[in-house]
C-alpha cells in the first residue's frame, strides 16, 4: 500500500506546486470514512482508492484529480456527502467526485438497464470534465487488475465485456494507449485465458528459439541510424498477445502465418529528423506494400502522432518502425493526460484536439430522443467502428463497412446461417447495407433458410465469410455428390448392368477414393468418368447385344418424347422428361429473355436474364441452361402470370377503375395484395393472368393511362 508521504512525494516531483495540504487531508479522510471496510479480495477497503490515485499519478495528473481518486468511492459507499466534500475540498474536487460517482451507479444498474442506456449516461456524466472519464479509467483499470478475486464467474465475464466494448474503445479516444492496452490483456486473459495462454506460450518458445532476437534487431537499427548522424532512441518490443489474436482473427490465420509480430520505436528530437530515419530506413530495407501510414501529417482524432512503416528489416524479417518525437510519445502513451504537464503547462487539454467532447453537451440537449443522441455521439467517438444495437438493447461491435449479415452472425450463427432479411431502425433494407453507428438492426430469420453464396462478396467479417464459405463448399459436394449417383445409376441402367452400391464400393480401391461419396462427387464434377467406374465393377462387362442396345435406344428415345409431350412446356434447350418450374422472383414471360437454373431433385426453374436472383447462383455456373421460348408458344393461348406493383389513389372507385382497365385488355387478376397504406395512396401487387410480355406491357400502358393510377412497373422481386 501507498504510504501518505509517498503520494505526496509522487505528486511533487512532476509537479513541485502542487497543494500538499490538500492532498495529506484527502488521504485522511478518505482512510477515516472507508474504515474497516474490505474488498473481496480481504484487503482494506481503502487500498483501491489509493492504487487509482497511484495510477494517475503514473500520468502525472493535477491535484484534484489525485484529490479525486481518494475521495471517488466516498460518497457511494461511506457516510460522506457531496456537500460535506464541496465545503472540506472545494468545489472543482466535488464537481469531479460527483461524476465519478455517477459513473460507478451506473455500473450497478448495468444487469437491469440496457447498454445503450448505460452509455448514454455515461457520455453525460463524463462530457462536462474528461478528468472524470480519466479517474474513471484508472477506477476500472484497478478493478481489472483484481478481477480474478471476484468469486462469481459471471460478474467476472460480464465486467471484462463491458470494459473491452466500452472502455477499451474510451480509452482510445482520448489516447492513453498504455491503460487501453492493459484493459484488452485483463479482459482477454478473463474472455479467452486458452486463447492467451497459447500465445504467451509460443511467444515465449520463439523468443527462446530466436535468442534475444529483438536485442539483436534494436542493436542494428540504433547502429544504423547513428552512421547516419541521426541521434534517436531506439526501443524494441513484441506486440500484445491480444493484439496478435485479433490480426488472426481479422485475417483469419493462424499464429504460424503472422510474420510481423515485433514493433520497433525510434524517438528523435524532431520532425525533421523523423522524416530523416524514415529515409535512411526505406533506403536501407525493403518496404511491405501498404505498411506505410503518415500520422505526423494526418493525426489521428485522438492527437495521436506518428510515422509508421513496416519493412523486411535485418536478419529478413518483417517489422514495424514507429517514428516520433518526444513530445509526441508522451501523448502516445498518456493522450489527454499529457496536456496538463507538457510544455503548454497545466490546465484543461487542447480544445480543438478534443472538440468532440465539447459537442456532447450540445447533442444531449438539442437531441429529440435517445436514438438520435446514439447515433450522433457513437459518431463522434467511434469513427473507425461501427456500434449497432439489437432491438432489446445489447450492444454490437463491428468493423466499419459491415452489412446486416455481419451483424447475424456476431449474434449467432445459426442466425447468421438462416438470415432471410432485416430491419434496419424499423425499416426492411436490403442485406448487403452498409449498418451505420447507432443503427438498431433486428434480423429476420426462417427456420428453412441457408447461406446465400452472394453474401460472400458484400460481408467484411472474418466469421461471416468463413461460415458462408465453408456452406458453399458443403453445398457443392452435395449436388455433385447426387449428381454423380444418379449419373453411375443410369450409366449402369444403359449398359444392361444391375447397379449396387456395394459392387461399386469394392472398386474403390482401384479407383484410388476412399468412400462411395468420394466417388459420387468425382463423377458429379466431372473428375472421374461413367464409363471408368463400370469397367472397374465389370472387368469383363457383359455387353449387350448390338439389336438390344438399338432396341434400348429406340424405347428411350419413345419415353423421353412421351415425357416432352406430357410436360408440354414450350421451352428449347431443355432436357426432355425434366421437371421445369417458373421462377416466382421474376414471373418470366414468353418474349423475356430466360435462363434455367437447375436445381438437384426440383428440375429446372426459369428466370429472366436480368433477375437479382441468379446472383445467387455465379459461383455455380454448371447448373445454368441456355434455354429460349419455342416461337410457337409466342402466339398460343396459354397463360403466364405477370406481376406489378402498382400505387393508386386512395379515392372511392379508384380500385374499381384499375380492375376495369385490366378486364378490358383481356387481363385476369389471379391474387392481388395490398402492400402499404395511407391517406393518399395505396400501394398493392397485383398477379395479372397473361399471353405474353407483349400482353403485360399493353396492359401496364393502359394503366399508367389511368386518372387514378399513380404509379406502375412490372415487379422484379
Amino acid at each position: 500500500m501507498i504510504r501518505q508521504y509517498e503520494l505526496v512525494e509522487r505528486v511533487k516531483k512532476y509537479d513541485p506546486g502542487a497543494d500538499e495540504d490538500l492532498l495529506n487531508r484527502a488521504y485522511v479522510f478518505a482512510m477515516k470514512m472507508h474504515g474497516a471496510q474490505t474488498r473481496e479480495s480481504g484487503d482494506a477497503f481503502f487500498v483501491h482508492p489509493l492504487e487509482v490515485a497511484g495510477i494517475l499519478t503514473d500520468f502525472k495528473l493535477d491535484t484534484a484529480s489525485i484529490v479525486t481518486a481518494l475521495l471517488h468511492d466516498t460518497v457511494e459507499d461511506t457516510p460522506a456527502t457531496l456537500e460535506e466534500i464541496e465545503e472540506v475540498f472545494g468545489a472543482e474536487v466535488a464537481r469531479l467526485v460527483d461524476g465519478v460517482t455517477k459513473l460507478t451507479r451506473i455500473e450497478l444498474q448495468s444487469e437491469q438497464s440496457s447498454q445503450a442506456e448505460n452509455f448514454r449516461k455515461l457520455v453525460l456524466a463524463m462530457s462536462q470534465d474528461i478528468r472524470v472519464l480519466v479517474v474513471k479509467l484508472a477506477d476500472r483499470l484497478h478493478n481489472m487488475r483484481t478481477l480474478q478475486f471476484i468469486r462469481d464467474a459471471e460478474k467476472r465475464r460480464r465486467t471484462a465485456v463491458e470494459t473491452m466494448e466500452i472502455y477499451v474503445p474510451l480509452a482510445e479516444r482520448i489516447g492513453i494507449q498504455t491503460i487501453k492496452q492493459e484493459f484488452e490483456d485483463l479482459a482477454f486473459g478473463e474472455l479467452h485465458p486458452d486463447a492467451r495462454a497459447s500465445i504467451v506460450a509460443r511467444l515465449n518458445f520463439l523468443r527462446e528459439q530466436g535468442a534475444d532476437l529483438i536485442g539483436r534487431i534494436t542493436d542494428t537499427l540504433r547502429k544504423l541510424l547513428a552512421d547516419s548522424g541521426v541521434q534517436a532512441t531506439v526501443t524494441g518490443r513484441e506486440k500484445t498477445p491480444y493484439s496478435i489474436w485479433r490480426k488472426m482473427q481479422r485475417k483469419n490465420v493462424a499464429f504460424e502465418q503472422l510474420s510481423d509480430i515485433m514493433a520497433f520505436r525510434c524517438i528523435v528530437d524532431s520532425i525533421e529528423d523523423c522524416y530523416r530515419v524514415l529515409g535512411t530506413i526505406h533506403s536501407t530495407y525493403s518496404v511491405v506494400p501498404g505498411g506505410f501510414k503518415d500520422y505526423i501529417s494526418t493525426p489521428k482524432p485522438n492527437g495521436y502522432r506518428s510515422v509508421h512503416t513496416r519493412v523486411y528489416g535485418p536478419e529478413g524479417h518483417r517489422i514495424e518502425v514507429q517514428i516520433r518525437t518526444q513530445e509526441m510519445h508522451e501523448v502516445a502513451e498518456m493522450g489527454v493526460a499529457a496536456h496538463w504537464v507538457y510544455k503548454q503547462g497545466r490546465g484543461r487539454p487542447d480544445g480543438e484536439r478534443y472538440r468532440w467532447l465539447r459537442g456532447l453537451l450540445d447533442i444531449l440537449e438539442h437531441a429529440e430522443g435517445p436514438d438520435e443522441f446514439l447515433e450522433n455521439t457513437k459518431m463522434e467517438m467511434f469513427q473507425d467502428q461501427v456500434f449497432c444495437f439489437t432491438p432489446k438493447g445489447d450492444l454490437i461491435a463491428l468493423p466499419r463497412g459491415a452489412t446486416p449479415v455481419d451483424f447475424a452472425y456476431a449474434v449467432h450463427s445459426v442466425v447468421g446461417d438462416t438470415c432471410v432479411g432485416a430491419k434496419i431502425n424499423g425499416r426492411i433494407m436490403p442485406l448487403r447495407t452498409e449498418l451505420r453507428n447507432g443503427d438498431q438492426v433486428e434480423i429476420v430469420t426462417a427456420k428453412g433458410q441457408v447461406p446465400s453464396p452472394a453474401w460472400e462478396r458484400f460481408v467484411v467479417t472474418g466469421k461471416a465469410r468463413a461460415r458462408v464459405r465453408r456452406f458453399i463448399r458443403s453445398k457443392q459436394r452435395e449436388q455433385y455428390m447426387s449428381l454423380g449417383k444418379v449419373m453411375l445409376q443410369k450409366a449402369f441402367r444403359q449398359d444392361a448392368q444391375p447397379f449396387s452400391e456395394k459392387a461399386v464400393g469394392e472398386a474403390l480401391s482401384q479407383l484410388k477414393y476412399g468412400s462411395l461419396d468420394d466417388l459420387y462427387t468425382a463423377v458429379g464434377e466431372g473428375v472421374a468418368s461413367t464409363r471408368d467406374v463400370l469397367k472397374a465393377v465389370t472387368p469383363a462387362a457383359r455387353r449387350p447385344s448390338r439389336a438390344k442396345s438399338v432396341l434400348n435406344l429406340v424405347r428411350g428415345r419413345a419415353s423421353r418424347e412421351k415425357a416432352a409431350r406430357k410436360n408440354a412446356v414450350p421451352i428449347r434447350g431443355l432436357i426432355p422428361g425434366m421437371a421445369v418450374h417458373f421462377a416466382g422472383c421474376c414471373h418470366p414471360l414468353p418474349g423475356d429473355r430466360i435462363v434455367g437454373i437447375v436445381t438437384t431433385g426440383k428440375g429446372v426453374t426459369i428466370h429472366t436474364i436480368d433477375c437479382d436472383t441468379l446472383e445467387n447462383f455465379a459461383s455455380t455456373p454448371e447448373r445454368w441452361l441456355d434455354v429460349t421460348w419455342e416461337h410457337a408458344s409466342m402466339d398460343d393461348e396459354k397463360s403466364h402470370v405477370g406481376r406489378l406493383n402498382l400505387v393508386i389513389t386512395n379515392v372511392p372507385g379508384a380500385l374499381s377503375s384499375m380492375t376495369t382497365v385490366i378486364a378490358r385488355n383481356e387481363g385476369n387478376i389471379s391474387n392481388l395484395k395490398i402492400t402499404n397504406r395511407s391517406p393518399e395512396f395505396f400501394e398493392m401487387m397485383v398477379d395479372i393472368e397473361v399471353r405474353d410480355l407483349k400482353h403485360l406491357t399493353n396492359i401496364i400502358a393502359a394503366l399508367r393511362a389511368a386518372e387514378a393510377v399513380n404509379y406502375v412497373d412490372r415487379a422484379r422481386g
